[in-house]
């Protein structure tokens, strides 16, 4: 498989993955917000029933904003652009793991190779920042090698 197809289907499965827990969200929220109207007001002062709805659906929408932010974050990535040191929309193969450099969404597997999806602001992507093919770096005490960058 190219680069680019590679690079192209690490986006999209990112976009499938937060799309769906954009839907996902949106539709706890409508149930959780449903289930506190149909129990109506509260019936005395010490009834907590439906406050806890409400928080259990701002809790949802807290989520859901941080999922539209990464997905704002994926919509900045240039699928075209092939990159020569390790930065954002970068995929990065080490001598043990092959990454993508955008969202912190877990594992992707594509074909037989399993990427791992990390966000700008983990510990290791600042240890491999600005890196290119070829360069060793040290991560909790053990070395590394980037094998390629695109």
């Amino acid at each position: 498989m190219e680069k680019h197809d590679i690079k192209t289907k690490l986006v999209e499965d990112c976009f499938t993955q937060i799309n769906n827990l954009v839907n996902d969200l949106k539709a706890l929220m409508a149930d959780t917000q449903e289930s506190a109207n149909e129990y109506g007001q509260p019936k005395d002062r010490y009834d907590s029933y439906r406050m806890q709805l409400l928080r259990k659906r701002d809790m949802y929408v807290q989520q859901l904003e941080k999922a539209l932010e990464e997905q704002a974050v994926l919509k900045r990535i240039e699928i075209d652009k092939l990159h020569d040191v390790v930065s954002f929309g970068s995929v990065v193969i080490t001598d043990e793991q092959k990454l993508f450099i955008s969202i912190s969404s877990g594992k992707i597997n594509i074909e037989d190779d399993v990427y791992y999806t990390i966000s700008l602001k983990v510990p290791f992507y600042q240890v491999i920042k600005g890196l290119k093919a070829g360069d060793k770096f040290v991560f909790n005490n053990k070395e590394h090698f980037i094998k390629d960058v695109f």
